[in-house]
């Protein structure tokens, strides 16, 4: 049947405006949103109530790499380098050695319970081996999940940047199956040399666009995220085209810009936010629209094997050996354990083999298809309560901060701080004078009980008082903690 661009675009406005409305009232129920679009997508396709027939993987895979280059970026942009500094080695083990170690235990299951040689049994355990950065980004934000110890900075961190160690891995297994002379020692080599370019392609992307978009000086405002979605592209392109890992390329130069200062800063990042939400639903819709029920019903019973295995063995297993290299608890190791989410990612690297004609692909699509789904509703919807048993969770006290001048089209080094002053503060009672605050921040407002208050030095601060401080570096936001007891 042909369809013509009426007609689609008819047809994703539609599923498009049907997946955020089910997600805004079934996500009261605990039911996490990427699900819902899965959901959704499939009643759509072809063997659904929609009768949509859509089986083309070229198409699929093309737009899911288009929408994990853009989350990739979007996420880069909200990792926060003071929160993300102390445990950066932690994250890069879980996101290297992890994937490793759990494309390898899961690849081994694999090989024995479904009769796979070990290459196809390695290629399954090198797709479904990340975590999926859109997944973790959407539920510890949206539910607004603090947790204790550095958990949260590092499974972002985790998520956002082990994408490449499987993508990788997915594409050296399927090339390993489509030829038959290839030596996986040749694989090596060209590990190093992939994560290397795009590494050094990514910090060098990264501070080309803090110094073009402050440079530039564009007459419109709306021009600026144009300009940065054509240098996220080139930086992804050029960075394959010169044999390097894109994905690794795009999330280290979103991390580079998202912490210096650049002009219309808040509004690019919602700006990203937003496209971001928007990859994410036509993805999995997309891949829901892929997906034919009929031929997963002979493999669920191997599939709820290896999804369990994965989520309890491997995860598991894999965590623990990663996070032994640093002092954490084995509470930390537990949680971070279960927050192995699985997303559309694994889904998209599926198909490289579908493609590629790897004899079994269409089995072990069917197969990561269910381990996904099983992932995101047993996982998802239970990251809270995990948080809770094991007395991780805590209240998410980083105060809100916007950056001076971005919004006026200049950046600045300064920043306006809302704190909170808690009523056991030593400050509470002094007059501003006594305060040893440093000399580079300034208090300019005070929010008390809904009246606003202009402070000179003989002001009083009061308990509960909401402080608007402009400090130029985090440093002197230190400071401003210490001398308020914070």
């Amino acid at each position: 049947m042909d369809f013509t661009i009426e007609d689609i675009l008819l047809s994703a406005s539609i599923l498009l405006f049907l997946s955020i409305l089910i997600s805004k009232n079934l996500g009261k129920l605990g039911i996490p949103s990427l699900a819902l679009f899965l959901g959704v997508g499939v009643l759509a396709g072809s063997e659904g109530i929609g009768g949509i027939y859509f089986d083309d993987s070229q198409t699929a895979q093309s737009l899911g790499t288009i929408a994990l280059t853009i989350i990739l970026f979007s996420g880069g942009l909200d990792t926060r380098w003071e929160s993300t500094r102390p445990i950066l080695w932690r994250g890069i083990t879980l996101a290297t050695l992890g994937v490793f170690l759990t494309a390898m235990l899961v690849g081994l299951f694999a090989t024995y319970v479904l009769n796979f040689t070990l290459l196809e049994g390695l290629l399954l355990g090198a797709i479904v081996s990340s975590t999926d950065a859109a997944a973790v980004f959407s539920i510890l934000r949206t539910r607004n999940i603090g947790l204790k110890h550095n958990l949260r900075p590092t499974l972002e961190l985790e998520s956002g940047s082990n994408d490449p160690m499987a993508y990788f891995l997915t594409v050296s297994f399927t090339f390993l199956l489509t030829n038959g002379e290839a030596s996986i020692w040749q694989l090596v080599p060209m590990f190093f040399l992939q994560m290397t370019i795009g590494a050094v392609m990514g910090v060098v992307m990264g501070r080309v666009m803090v110094w073009t978009i402050n440079r530039i000086r564009l007459d419109q405002e709306g021009l600026y995220p144009a300009l940065t979605l054509a240098m996220v592209t080139f930086t992804f392109a050029f960075t394959n085209l010169i044999s390097g890992n894109g994905f690794l390329a795009v999330y280290v130069s979103a991390v580079i810009l998202g912490n210096n200062n650049f002009i219309h800063k808040r509004s690019l990042t919602k700006f990203y936010d937003g496209i971001a939400w928007l990859m994410q639903i036509l993805m999995f819709l997309t891949l829901g629209l892929l997906v034919f029920p009929s031929q997963m019903l002979p493999v669920i019973g191997s599939a709820l094997l290896v999804s369990l295995f994965l989520i309890l063995v491997a995860r598991p297993v894999s965590v623990f050996i990663g996070m032994s290299l640093f002092k954490t608890t084995w509470k930390d190791k537990l949680f971070v354990s279960w927050v192995g989410l699985r997303g559309a990612v694994p889904i998209v690297f599926a198909t490289y083999p579908l493609l590629a004609g790897v004899e079994r692909s269409g089995m072990i699509f069917n197969i990561v298809f269910f381990i996904v789904l099983t992932s995101v509703m047993l996982q998802g919807t239970t990251l809270k309560l995990v948080a809770d048993w094991l007395n991780l969770s805590q209240q998410d006290n980083s105060p809100k901060r916007v950056q001076l001048g971005e919004d006026l089209g200049y950046a600045s080094s300064s920043s306006l701080v809302e704190l909170l002053l808690p009523g056991s503060s030593p400050a509470v009672g002094k007059p501003l004078v006594d305060l040893q605050l440093p000399k580079t921040s300034l208090i300019v407002l005070i929010d008390r009980g809904g009246k606003f208050v202009t402070p000179n030095g003989a002001t009083e601060l009061a308990a509960g008082d909401k402080l608007m401080v402009m400090v130029d570096q985090d440093e002197a936001l230190h400071e401003v903690n210490q001398a308020l007891g914070l």
